[in-house]
Order: structure tokens, then sequence, then C-alpha cells
């Protein structure tokens, strides 16, 4: 083999991913949500009543795992779906309600993260976003 197994870029990104989620995982089991639903949930803050596609466009989330989530926060009353063929989605006051009860804890999340990165690690991710893209 031409290259080591320990240096496959895409296992390395998603043993980086994994390291991050255990921390979110961690900080929102309390309110059983995922952190692709609080994604999901910030995108739709931001955007407001959005085409279902929209988000995942916008979050890089894979359909069926936009579908998957929407459906999970749908039935919690989080979020409202359209039954059109093109579903628009948004928050229910539930949902509004939920985000600021969650934003502290993801700022906490975010400060020690970013502790852990400091600047010049900031900096290289930014950079490694941008050479992949």
């Amino acid at each position: 083999m031409k290259y080591n197994v320990e240096h496959c870029i895409g296992n390395r990104l998603r043993c980086l991913s994994r390291i991050v989620d255990k921390d979110f995982r961690s900080s929102l089991k309390a309110f059983d949500i995922t952190e692709s639903q609080l994604s999901i949930l910030f995108a739709l803050t931001k955007l407001g009543k959005v085409e279902q596609g929209k988000i995942g466009e916008t979050l890089v989330l894979e359909r069926s795992t936009v579908s998957r989530n929407v459906k999970l926060l749908e039935k919690r009353a989080i979020i409202t779906k359209s039954a059109e063929y093109r579903p628009e989605i948004e928050l229910t006051q539930k949902g509004h309600e939920l985000v600021q009860t969650l934003i502290p804890i993801w700022e906490l999340l975010m400060d020690s993260l970013m502790d852990k990165l400091g600047n010049e690690g900031l900096q290289n991710l930014e950079l490694l976003e941008q050479k992949l893209k």
C-alpha cells in the first residue's frame, strides 16, 4: 500500500468529529437532542421557514439525515413541516424556547473547544475547510 492506514484522512477527520460529538452528546443528553438536531434548530432560527432541502444544503447534511431528524423533531412538536411536495419546516414556539435554553449550553461547549484549539487551531481548521471544499 502506498499509505499507512493510520494516515487515512477520512478516518482521522471522523475521529476528530467523534471526539467533539462526545462532548456535545454529553451536554445535550438531558434534552434528548443530537448535535445534528441542534444544528437544524440553529439553522431554522437564522433562516426562518425554509424548504427542508435547504437545511441539508446549508448544513452539508445528507437528505436522509435531515429527514430522519425532522421527523423526530416534528414528533416532539419542536418544528412543524408542511405537507407540500417540497415541504417547508419551521420552529414552533416550543422549538424557539428550546433554542433559547440550549444557546448557553452550546456557548459553554464552544468556549471549551475554542480554548483547546486556540487561535492557531481555529485558523488551521478554517484553512483545512477551504482546501477541502
